[in-house]
């Protein structure tokens, strides 16, 4: 027998007991990639269009690379995170929610781990 009230036994559990969690990790990445974009797109912008070689200099700067690499990563964790609250809003089949949010998962943490892994090849290879 619990002697807590319903709000107490409530207050911060949310659905999936991780909602207040989720939803600042969201707002969190969302405020992150507004610098994180900015620092990333103009230098990038800076070198488009001018081959090849302007792409590889600019990202054997370490500064350029690491942005570069905290962009994909918080981007593609943002969209992860956001994939799964439309997913989980609108697929209520069980066996389809698994499969979906297994799909977007695999999906986000893929294209991420390109992402990170064509920017340390230029840093480091060339």
């Amino acid at each position: 027998m619990s002697f807590k009230t319903p709000r107490a036994l409530a207050t911060g559990l949310g659905t999936a007991h991780s909602g207040t969690h989720h939803w600042w990790v969201q707002r969190l990445s969302s405020i992150a990639l507004i610098p994180l974009s900015v620092l990333f797109v103009i230098p990038f912008a800076g070198a488009l269009g001018q081959g090849h070689e302007a792409v590889i200099a600019l990202y054997s700067n370490p500064f350029h690379a690491i942005v570069a690499i905290l962009t994909i990563a918080v981007a593609f964790q943002h969209l992860h995170q956001g994939l799964q609250v439309v997913i989980q809003d609108y697929v209520h089949h069980k066996g389809w929610l698994t499969a979906a949010l297994t799909g977007a998962w695999m999906l986000s943490g893929a294209a991420g781990l390109a992402g990170v892994f064509a920017v340390l090849k230029i840093a480091f290879a060339g």
